[in-house]
């Protein structure tokens, strides 16, 4: 699929992987809508960013855990841009808890994980479907992470959500082919603010790694990309992690 002239959604566009991927579809030549929930300040940067580099994009702000807001978000989008082409599902949470302490994966943590990562996912997919079924060519990305496969990460809550969001892509595939892609990008250690105050464990980590480099926002961005461009693909796990989970 052509990005050029296509309009795309980027949940918690303003920092980290979803601004590289909002930067990088509006150089590709689509409308980008930036959303964010918090991060109004960094959304309006990105959204400046592209538009000093001649693209065009606008900050919606909606908590994609509410199925009302996204809603009310991707008819703005649509009134705005008359339709909405392309979904790029990268807003996600944590909870750093050791992975042995299963007295601090309480009830609310469960639910907060799960409300953003995985039905946030399923709310926007849901909420963009009907206008790429209408124009009859559409494709989502869902970011997910290794933790989801490996089991192990920032928290147990944490890891069992991504394995969710891997789960949720194979689903949506089947309820949204044929006009319909969707896949999945699978990042391992990403230099994002996540890594804020663990700078020495990530500097630790790359010789350890089979390419011995921990992957950029840009990296991630570049498959994600292709991911949205490619027609012949749909319902895959795409694992891009420099060979952490060999």
């Amino acid at each position: 699929m052509e990005l050029k002239n296509k309009v795309a959604l980027v949940t918690g566009g303003g920092t980290g992987i979803g601004r590289a991927t909002s930067l990088l579809l509006a150089k590709r030549g689509a409308t980008v809508i930036v959303n964010y929930s918090r991060s109004r300040t960094d959304a309006e940067e990105t959204v400046q960013l592209i538009v000093n580099g001649g693209g065009q994009a606008t900050a919606i702000r909606a908590d994609v855990s509410q199925d009302d807001e996204v809603r009310a978000m991707v008819q703005a989008a649509a009134q705005l841009y008359g339709t909405v082409d392309l979904l790029v599902n990268n807003a996600s949470i944590t909870s750093h808890i050791p992975m042995d302490d299963l007295d601090l994966a309480v009830e609310e943590v469960w639910d907060e994980l799960f409300a953003v990562n995985v039905k946030g996912m399923f709310f926007c997919a849901r909420a963009v479907a009907p206008f790429m079924k209408q124009s009859g060519q559409g494709a989502i990305v869902n970011v997910g992470s290794i933790a989801g496969q490996t089991g192990v990460g920032s928290s147990l809550p944490y890891a069992v959500s991504k394995a969710a969001v891997h789960g949720l892509t194979r689903s949506l595939a089947h309820a949204l082919a044929p006009e319909i892609s969707v896949n999945c990008v699978v990042p391992g250690a990403v230099a994002t603010r996540w890594w804020a105050g663990q700078e020495e464990r990530m500097k630790l980590l790359a010789p350890s790694l089979l390419l011995q480099r921990i992957a950029s926002p840009d990296d991630i961005a570049q498959l994600i990309c292709a991911a949205l461009e490619q027609e012949a693909m749909t319902g895959q796990i795409i694992t891009v992690d420099s060979g952490q989970t060999l």
